[in-house]
């Protein structure tokens, strides 16, 4: 293991330490725990509040996108273990500014179990919160069975549209229901070369061979769909394409929004060679692109990698995508 750090028994903690001193002006910690991290401003009155959470080693999800557009704040564990539910609950009396919590994260086990007890007590203290589980990723369960998929990249478009919704005034329920409309619309499909080290285990989470690449692994290195010889950028882009076309509810005429995400250690030269593919596909499907987003959005520590996302809209959805965002990690000026 090479890694830029002290101790690993530390790394998140001095991660996180490292982010709030960074960005005073925009952050801060509830209390003295630095895994319990909100918006500056928080609560903001009058706001349907948005919490999010789960493991450090992912930069910026999830606490990369606390901010004004997005989300009130998060609770963080160590690198890919949940938060616990005492974090999650101390997050939500922080945010709660009189509209309500909604709970939006990738649907891990940890993170549901721990969000559920924070939940059940946030309501003994008369804090209606309620919670939309992000699982966009085609690769871990069928068709059929989307309850059961984990939430990897699509989360940033899930962020996005509720945090602007709630900017916009919306209740609580108003919420929740243009994010699940929006996550019903997003697909997400990725491919890995090589692993991550965890800092405390301090060896790869798996192995793989120099010539060889993984379809559908997922950010924690969990299991994909095939293992094969690496293929070229454009072959990658087309199967990864084809996977996320033939499991969503797009159709010629659609307009989507694209997300090419890096997991952490691939350049952006090649995440746009991907692209370049890709762009190509949807055009020959009848499909518009009204925005794109090229970049590290939801990484998995030092993995080679990315995925592809692909998040059909309607007019409010492009209403709620356009609007403003600021975070340290994110910034979107009006599109």
């Amino acid at each position: 293991m090479k890694k830029i750090m002290n101790k690993p028994e530390n790394f998140a903690n001095e991660t996180l330490e490292g982010i709030l001193r960074a960005h005073p002006n925009d952050l801060r910690a509830v209390g003295d725990d630095v895994r319990e991290l909100v918006r500056a401003d928080a609560p903001v009155q009058g706001k349907v509040a948005i919490a999010t959470g789960g493991g450090s080693g992912h930069l910026p999800v999830f606490l990369g996108y606390v901010g004004k557009g997005m989300l009130d704040g998060v609770a963080v564990g160590d690198v890919f273990n949940s938060p616990s539910a005492q974090q999650m609950f101390n997050v939500t009396k922080a945010i709660h500014g009189g509209k309500g919590v909604l709970y939006l994260y990738g649907n891990y086990g940890g993170d549901v179990m721990n969000f559920d007890m924070a939940a059940e007590m946030a309501e003994m203290e008369d804090i209606r919160v309620e919670t939309v589980l992000v699982a966009d990723d085609v690769a871990s369960a069928p068709k059929g069975e989307e309850h059961r998929r984990r939430g990897v990249a699509g989360l940033f478009f899930a962020y996005k549209i509720a945090g602007a919704k709630a900017d916009e005034g919306a209740d609580l329920d108003e919420v929740v229901a243009v994010t699940k409309r929006a996550l019903a619309n997003i697909r997400s499909m990725g491919v890995a070369l090589s692993p991550c080290i965890i800092p405390r285990v301090g060896k790869p989470t798996f192995t793989i061979g120099e010539d060889e690449m993984e379809i559908g692994m997922g950010i924690h290195g969990e299991p994909g769909i095939t293992r094969g010889k690496l293929k070229t950028a454009d072959e990658i882009a087309e199967t990864l394409l084809e996977a996320i076309l033939n499991d969503g509810p797009y159709e010629s005429g659609d307009e989507v929004a694209v997300l090419v995400n890096g997991l952490g250690a691939t350049p952006q030269e090649e995440l746009y060679i991907v692209y370049r593919r890709a762009h190509e596909i949807l055009q020959e499907k009848g499909l518009k692109v009204f925005h794109v987003y090229v970049g590290e959005f939801a990484t998995s520590m030092e993995m080679a990698g990315m995925s592809l996302t692909v998040f059909k809209l309607d007019e409010e959805l492009k209403r709620l995508l356009k609007a403003p965002a600021y975070t340290p990690f994110f910034a979107q000026p009006q599109l």
